[in-house]
C-alpha cells in the first residue's frame, strides 16, 4: 500500500513522533510510505527517520510556512504526480490545505485529532468550515475516548460521529525499557524528579516547581524540553522566573532539548507529567515504559491512561503532587508498586498494534 503522511513539520512533539513511529512500522510491514512536511527544517526526528530509510518530502523550511496557504499549490502538484491510496493527516494546517485539495484531485482521505482541545474551536463562526472540512474524510481517528467525545460535542455532526473512531497510540517498548540511565545524572544522594516535555501554554510545569518548594533539600526536578515559538519561549521565560522568586535556582536544572529520553527516563527516581489537557500524550506511556513512577495531572487525555497505574494528582494543586511524590520516594515499596503497574498498562500501548488498527482503518 502506497502510504502518505501529511504534517507541519519533525519538530519536537507527541504527533511527530507517532508519525515517524508509525512510518517506520509500515514500511517494516512491506508498504510504501512517505512523509510530507510542510516545514522541513532539520531536527533529530527528521534525521531518524531518513536514517531509517522512509521516503522525506518538505515543500519549505521555518514557522511561517506552516501556516502558509499557497502551499495548496506545490501539494497539489506533489498529488497529482503522486497518487496514493491514502493521505493521513496530522495538525490543522495539514488537515485543511488536504481538505481543499480533495476537491481537485481524488483523495482517500485520513485523518488523526491528537488533542482534547485546539484553538480553533474558541474562534466564532470556525465550526462550520472544520463541519465542511472533517466531511472531507473518510476516517477521523481520535487518540483517546476523551478525544473523540470532545470533537464529537464541538461538531455535533452525526454524519462525521459515524466515521470516528479511537486508536491510541503506541510506542518501541523495548527502547525505553531497555535502556540505561543517563550519565550525567547524579547518583542516590538525592532524589530525582524528571518531566519532560516541551515549554507550550498547554503543558504546566509551573505546578510543578512551586510542588518544589514544599519539598526537602534533597529533592531535585530535571526540565527538559525546548521552547520554538515566542508563546513557547514565553511559557519557558515564566518558569526561569518562578525558579529564581521561589529561591529554587540550585534545585531546578533545565536540560534543553534531550536526544536521549530513554536514558533520562531510566536515571529518574520519579517521572512527572504536569499539564492543562492532553489527547494521549507519548509521554506517558514512555515514562510508564521505562519502568519508573508516574505521576500525572488529572485531566481528560490522561486520566484513563494513567488511572489505576500512576498516580493522578488535581490539574494545578502544588500541595497534592508534592504530597504524592514524597509518598513515591519515601513511603517503603510505593515506588515498586507503582512501576510495576506502570510498565505493565505500557505493554498494552506497542506500536506494532496501532499502526495495524491504522492498516485497518485505511481499508474502509
Amino acid at each position: 500500500m502506497k502510504i502518505l503522511q501529511l504534517i507541519t513539520s519533525l519538530r519536537t512533539g507527541g504527533a511527530e513522533r507517532v508519525v515517524v513511529d508509525l512510518a517506520k512500522q509500515f514500511r517494516q510491514s512491506g508498504d510504501d510510505v512517505t512523509l510530507l512536511l510542510l516545514d522541513g527544517t532539520r531536527t533529530p526526528l527528521l534525521e531518524e527517520a531518513e536514517a531509517s530509510g522512509i521516503a522525506v518530502h518538505a515543500f519549505s523550511k521555518g514557522w511561517r510556512a506552516m501556516r502558509n496557504p499557497l502551499l495548496i499549490f506545490p501539494l497539489l502538484r506533489y498529488l497529482r504526480r503522486n497518487r496514493c491510496a491514502v493521505v493521513h493527516t496530522h495538525n490543522t494546517a495539514c488537515q485543511v490545505l488536504a481538505a481543499v485539495a480533495s476537491c481537485l484531485v481524488p483523495l482517500h482521505l485520513v485523518t488523526t485529532e491528537h488533542n482534547t482541545d485546539n484553538r480553533r474551536r474558541r474562534w466564532k463562526g470556525f465550526r462550520v468550515v472544520d463541519r465542511w472540512m472533517y466531511r472531507r474524510y473518510r476516517q477521523i481517528v481520535c487518540v483517546s475516548e476523551a478525544a473523540r467525545t470532545a470533537l464529537d460535542a464541538y461538531l455535533a455532526d452525526p454524519v462525521l460521529t459515524g466515521r470516528m473512531s479511537v486508536i491510541p497510540n503506541g510506542i518501541d517498548i523495548w527502547r525505553f525499557a531497555s535502556a540505561g540511565p543517563a550519565a550525567d545524572l547524579p547518583g542516590q544522594d538525592v532524589h530525582k524528579i524528571l518531566m519532560v516535555s516541551a515549554f507550550r501554554p498547554q503543558k504546566d510545569q509551573q505546578t510543578l516547581i512551586r510542588a518544589m518548594r514544599q519539598l526537602p533539600e534533597d529533592y531535585r526536578l530535571y526540565l527538559a524540553g525546548g521552547a520554538e515559538t515566542d508563546a513557547d519561549r514565553r511559557q519557558l521565560a515564566d518558569c526561569q522566573r518562578l525558579v529564581a522568586e521561589l529561591g529554587l535556582k540550585d534545585r531546578v536544572c533545565f536540560l534543553g532539548i534531550r536526544r536521549d529520553v530513554p536514558q533520562l527516563l531510566a536515571g529518574a527516581d520519579v517521572v512527572v507529567l504536569s499539564t492543562h489537557y492532553e489527547g494521549m500524550p507519548l509521554s506517558v506511556l514512555e515514562a510508564m515504559a521505562s519502568g519508573r513512577p508516574f505521576v500525572a495531572s488529572d485531566v481528560p487525555g490522561v486520566h484513563d491512561l494513567v488511572s489505576g497505574a500512576g498516580l493522578l494528582f488535581p490539574q494545578g494543586d502544588a500541595s497534592s503532587l508534592a504530597t504524592m511524590l514524597r509518598r513515591i520516594c519515601e513511603t517503603p515499596g510505593c515506588s515498586d508498586e507503582v512501576r510495576t503497574k506502570c510498565a505493565c498498562r505500557a505493554r498494552a500501548c506497542d506500536v506494532f498494534e496501532t499502526a495495524a488498527r491504522y492498516k485497518k482503518a485505511y481499508s474502509f
